[in-house]
């Protein structure tokens, strides 16, 4: 770890590990209250186990120490037992809770279960963490108004709220909103500066001066001086059957909330992890926490978004940490009884804000609602249900997520662009044309039990009554189950008797192999097999140029102007608006380079962030360049009527490419301008009449000195407008 170390990233980590190192010492404190043992044990977790985890993780942010859900999951259980909180049968139970716990984490790194966090997707982990987050502001809230720190689930939490405002400190809550209030708006417009430092620095002082405990204000509980000592945990003091399945739960809970979180801030800061050795570390934690007689120990999710706040870089952030609370156990404990809890308390919610992951949730809400749902039920399921429900409702969501990409798999019928190699979309390319009497279907998916019956529904309601063909488009199928076999050999067989030939085409030659392992073999023989779509057309008795259906192609909901054919491919329903994008950014290049970028229309590369654009997306980026005659001439300097003729020499250029590829192609070009030309003249009616008035010019001069060259540009705007 040091022979790698960047000296540049020191001056951040020290800062950031002291600044987590003091926001720690209200954090431990009160979550080691929770589970039932003194404050001081707070501070002792903040010390070995944050420094043995730094040196085993693969983490360079994760902060580990005494945490929420471990505390929570403690101070449930010694409730259970009839233990009474700080008690001698509480200090020695705990330690043998940590012991079992650390074993159980051992043996998942054994068993090699970091890959568990590989099912978990984005939206399970972000409502995971933003459910913790949320659970944690939550059972803060009572100590801003002067009460102790609430437990359990939503509910509970809301009533112990209700009864916390039923007995409000108003100098604890003023003092508490102002410090938040504080520091959100430093965050916004200094976040860099140490505000959660400064103002707790200011309530020290103000307790000092004025005494705010005579108001009633909660403090920190003094903390003697001195480092922990060595633990020897007494097994004798609960049954081996009680302490490890008690045990289990918290150990799967600091596994996969710590997964899950660190995962998130490596997928933020774009840095990987090793999931198994980083249960390793969870492990060497909790043993180094069971031997100073603490409490499990996890990831933090708030220290560690403060660690990344202050800019920290490495794992030297923890080990200062580390340090630094080491230090404060020697010299600066007596600091610690001076400072007033809702203060802390500020601080501790400001950081758990930013872990809220909000605009995911927008995002997902605009773009998938199915995963904005799963999302929305990883978070409730945590506030509702607390951690661990929370883990197995995410896993099941997650293993759900995939069921239903796998049933449902992307599919659709293609067709033929005139002009173009190639089989397109019909629902994503209004120019791609269905072949006579033939059906082309895509799946995307492999076929199994579950998606069969959708791949044979889509094919048998596809069929009409001069249908001759169906081609399957079977590149994305992989393998295929028993049950699919037989579905297919019966699809293959009705189709038969309808008089139709079916082929599957394009798959791996391992589905080939497993149609002869459940002996269907004929399939294969009888050439409902082929290797390409192309070789299929061939049987059926089709060659290029294929013959194309007569159809009106209805109004596509991807797009407002139609033939946007490869672009409209790529950006879907923004294809439009990114030809406006191009058109743009071609502006821009000759306003930023001289007069050879204009004569790069005849050039084959009109754009460089897209590249060579088809024949029809260029027709269309033509056309959007003449509305922008104006503009062209004062960046150019040249006469807009020499640009009107270099434009329309380009369109007729490809124009003749198009009529040597596919004569067809020009019905459909001719059509689309027409089309075009009325959705311009809708959308920009001034700059489409001064587009024709510089035409009607255009030909006006050339009557002058070439009649017959002015009768061909007047027949071309005709066909064009």
């Amino acid at each position: 770890m040091f022979k790698s170390y960047t000296m540049k990233y020191l001056g951040s980590d020290l800062f950031a590990g002291i600044i987590v190192a003091l926001m720690s010492i209200p954090i431990s404190i009160g979550y080691t209250q929770v589970a039932g043992l003194p404050a001081v044990y707070g501070l002792y977790g903040s010390v070995f186990p944050i420094l043995i985890f730094a040196l085993v993780s693969t983490s360079p942010q994760m902060v580990f120490g005494v945490d929420a859900a471990p505390a929570a999951l403690v101070g449930g259980l010694l409730a259970n037992l009839g233990y009474e909180a700080y008690s001698n049968e509480a200090l020695a139970i705990v330690p043998v809770i940590t012991f079992y716990t650390a074993c159980w984490l051992l043996l998942f790194y054994v068993l090699k279960a970091g890959k568990f966090v590989d099912f978990i997707s984005t939206p399970v982990m972000g409502g995971f963490i933003s459910g913790i987050a949320c659970t944690i502001i939550l059972m803060q809230i009572p100590k801003l108004m002067g009460s102790p720190s609430g437990e359990g689930e939503l509910f509970e939490l809301i009533e112990e709220i209700a009864h916390a405002s039923n007995k409000i400190n108003g100098v604890s809550l003023g003092l508490g909103l102002a410090t938040l209030v504080i520091i959100l708006i430093s965050k916004k417009l200094v976040p860099k500066f140490p505000m959660a430092i400064v103002v707790m620095v200011l309530g020290a002082i103000l307790t000092k001066s004025i005494h705010l405990e005579r108001y009633g204000v909660v403090m920190l509980s003094k903390v003697e001086p001195g480092l922990p000592s060595l633990v020897i945990p007494d097994f004798s003091a609960m049954e081996l059957k009680h302490g490890l399945t008690s045990s289990l739960t918290i150990a799967i809970v600091i596994m996969a909330e710590t997964l899950l979180s660190s995962n998130n801030f490596a997928l933020k800061n774009g840095y990987k992890l090793n999931d198994n050795r980083e249960i390793l570390a969870y492990s060497a934690g909790n043993f180094a926490s069971a031997f100073t007689g603490c409490i499990p120990v996890n990831g933090s999710v708030s220290r560690t978004s403060i660690g990344e706040q202050f800019g920290s870089k490495t794992k030297v952030m923890s080990i200062v940490a580390g340090i630094t609370m080491v230090l404060i156990l020697l010299f600066g404990t007596g600091f610690i009884g001076y400072l007033p809890v809702p203060v802390l308390t500020a601080i501790i919610i400001s950081a758990l804000i930013s872990v809220v992951e909000l605009h995911l949730a927008i995002k997902l809400w605009k773009i998938n609602r199915t995963e904005f749902m799963i999302f929305m039920a990883a978070f409730f399921g945590v506030l509702l249900l607390g951690t661990l429900y929370g883990v197995i409702i995410g896993g099941v969501l997650s293993f759900v997520d995939v069921i239903i990409r796998a049933v449902e798999p992307p599919r659709g019928f293609l067709g033929i662009i005139p002009g173009e190699e190639g089989f397109y979309d019909l629902d994503r390319n209004r120019k791609a044309r269905p072949i006579k009497n033939t059906v082309i279907y895509r799946f995307g998916g492999n076929l199994f039990f579950a998606n069969i019956k959708t791949f044979c529904e889509d094919i048998e309601k596809s069929i009409k009554g001069d249908t001759k063909n169906v081609i399957v488009d079977a590149g994305g199928i992989s393998n295929i189950d028993v049950t699919a076999a037989e579905r297919l050999e019966i699809l293959c067989h009705n189709m038969q008797k309808q008089g139709v030939d079916m082929y599957l085409t394009g798959h791996v030659g391992a589905v080939n192999d497993q149609l002869r392992s459940l002996e269907m073999q004929h399939l294969i023989e009888s050439g409902v097999v082929r290797r390409t779509i192309t070789l299929a057309l061939k049987d059926a008795g089709y060659h290029r140029p294929y013959p194309l259906e007569e159809v009106e192609r209805p109004e596509n909901n991807l797009e407002s102007i139609d033939a946007l054919q490869e672009i409209e491919w790529a950006f879907g329903k923004d294809a439009e608006d990114y030809m406006e994008h191009l058109t743009k950014e071609y502006l821009s290049r000759l306003q930023a380079s001289d007069e050879t970028t204009l004569s790069g229309l005849f050039e084959e590369d009109v754009t460089s962030t897209w590249g060579k654009l088809g024949l029809f997306d260029e027709d269309e980026f033509l056309k959007r360049l003449e509305l922008h005659l104006i503009d062209i001439a004062k960046i150019t300097g040249r006469d807009e009527l020499t640009i009107e003729e270099l434009i329309e020499r380009r369109r007729q250029k490809n124009e003749e490419k198009l009529k040597r590829l596919n004569v067809n192609a020009m019905d459909i070009l001719k059509s689309h301008r027409h089309y075009v030309a009325e959705q311009f003249k809708k959308k920009h009616p001034e700059e489409f009449m001064h587009l024709l008035e510089k035409r009607q010019e255009h030909i006006r001069q050339l009557q002058e000195t070439d009649p017959e060259a002015a009768e061909r540009w007047r027949e071309w705007y005709d066909t064009d407008l």
